[in-house]
Formats: C-alpha cells, structure tokens, sequence
C-alpha cells in the first residue's frame, strides 16, 4: 500500500510518526494545499492528515483512496456523506488528549483568578521598580476554591474538567442541552449554569445546534463579570459578541485556545484586542498538543492504520 502524509507540520518534529509494520511505501509532506491534494495523493490507498481538506470533488479524483486516516478528533474537513458513498473509510482518534486540554483549562483558571497575565505584562515595564512599597493592587486576586464551574460538555474531556476542578474546591455544574424540555440527573438546565456560574468552559462538539451557541443572548445571561474558556472549537463563540461583552464588562475575562479561523488574520479583533486588554487571553490551538497526547495519538493512527489493513474497516 502507498501511504501518504499530507501535513508533517501539524506534528512536533521531535515526535517520531511509527510507520504500520505492514509492507508500504511512505511519503510525506510538510504541507499541502488545496491545489496538491489531488496530484500527491495519486496511486495512494492511504491518506494522513490533520487539516487538509477532502470534499467530494477531490475524493471523486482519487479512485485508489480507501482510507483517510486522521490525526484529530474533529472530521469538519472531511465530507463524511461523500466518503462512504464513495466506499472511502475514514478513522479519527480521540481520547488522546483527556489529560493535555483539562490541564490547559485549569490553567486558564488559575491566570484568570490570579490576575497573572497583568502581572506578567507589568514587569516588562519595570512598574514594580517604580512602586512607592513592596507591592500593590492593581489587578484583582480571588479564590479559585469556592467558586463555580459551569462545563458545556460532560463527553471524556469535561468530565475531566470537571473531576480536577471537584478537588480544588470548585463547585461544578454539568449544562443539559440548551432548549432540551427534560433536565438528565447529574445535569443544571442551560439558562442556570449560564446565570450562575463564576467560569463557564466549552467541550461541546460543533454542531448546527451549538454554532454560536455563545452569542449576545446567551451572554447577556452570564453573572456580570464571569469568565469564558473555549478550548472546544472556535464557531462554538460569535467573536464578534464575545468582544462586546468584554469591552462592556458583562464578560470579565475570556480564554480562547480556538478561533474561527485558524490561523486568524493579523487585523482579526480579538487578536488585536488581545494585545491591550490583559483579561483576555489567546493560545494558538496548543491545548490539545502536550508531547504525552501527541505521542499517544500517532500511535492511534498506527494502529487504526493498521487495523484497516488486517480487516477492512
């Protein structure tokens, strides 16, 4: 079997990408555009890839494609309806990163609730040399113990949010469906967790049902001054709503692994917003890509590889 990687860059170079143990020929690309897919996957029964798109168009170009073998969890840049009408197998993985993404929320956390970014941006100006004594008050210090935890999400990853938050003292609320008409035990109706939660953090799948699910309306149902973390997907959140808020003070602070587009524009708002206002804070999709999560996903996708070579599915 011909496999080929689209996208090595998606990958940490210093994380090594096993190969199946089954006879292959390997290629591998750094990247790949739009306008390459179809010509390097030519001959090949077996694509990888993180990001590259595979719309009916190019997948009705490539007759020897069996298999498309991602290295995510997220198919948004597969059409799923036209692989399995074109007998195409697609394999993600998930799981890979139940401890690197709930780790990346807590720290959010802690930032937020510490006030550590203004700090931080203080010091490159030298403003504690020039305090009047040994320390001062500008930025709001409190308790993460004590306040609530409202998780859009109760799937594997918000789950572990919410156990890591449960032992540092944090009350944890679990949202049920936004507009479902019966509230599941262990679940607060949506309006509630928005209304009373301190933080609210995402780990819902995008769907059509939860596109914009945090927009002016929902927003304007969120405890003055509380916090948003979105480490799930970036149309999760209207941007342009969500600055807004911030820039009103009905959103205290909002920590953003995950935009719309990605990467953002230089002029994007929020990334321009970012840059003077310290209760906003961005990370460039990094949540998931502890060396831990990586290495235990690309030996996933080994093994669904193979697993495809030895049954067909």
């Amino acid at each position: 079997m011909k496999i080929v990687l689209l996208d090595r860059v998606t990958i940490p170079s210093h994380i090594a990408i096993p190969q199946p143990h089954f006879p292959h020929e390997w290629v591998e690309y750094e990247r790949t555009s739009p306008e390459q897919t179809v010509e390097r996957m030519q001959g090949a029964q077996i694509a990888i890839t993180n990001k590259v798109m595979f719309n009916r168009e190019v997948m009705q170009k490539l007759p020897d494609l069996k298999l498309i073998a991602l290295l995510a969890t997220g198919m948004n840049n597969i059409d799923l309806i036209a692989a399995k009408e074109l007998g195409i197998t697609v394999k993600n993985v998930t799981g890979y990163s139940v401890v690197t993404v709930p780790e990346h929320v807590i720290g959010f956390i802690f930032n937020f609730k510490r006030s550590l970014t203004g700090w931080y941006n203080d010091q490159l100006s030298g403003k504690w040399s020039d305090s009047k004594q040994f320390c001062y008050f500008d930025y709001p210090i409190t308790d993460v113990r004590g306040s609530t935890l409202g998780i859009i999400g109760k799937g594997c990853i918000g789950s572990e949010v919410g156990r890591l938050a449960s032992a540092l003292g944090m009350n944890v609320l679990y949202a049920e469906h936004r507009h479902a008409t019966a509230c599941r035990e262990g679940y607060t109706p949506f309006e509630e967790v928005l209304k009373h939660s301190d933080i609210v953090t995402l780990h819902c799948p995008l769907t059509e049902n939860t596109q914009n699910l945090i927009n002016k309306e929902t927003l304007s149902l969120f405890k003055r001054g509380a916090l948003l973390i979105n480490t799930g997907r970036g149309p999760l959140v209207n941007e342009l709503d969500l600055l807004e808020a911030l820039q009103s003070g009905q959103l205290g602070g909002a920590a953003l692994d995950v935009l719309v587009k990605e990467p953002p524009p230089k002029d994007h708002p929020l990334i321009i917003a970012a840059q003077t206002m310290p209760n906003l804070i961005i990370t460039p999709h990094v949540a998931w890509a502890s060396d831990s999560a990586i290495t235990t996903m690309v030996n996933k996708v080994r093994s669904n590889i193979e697993e495809f070579y030895q049954t067909g599915k």
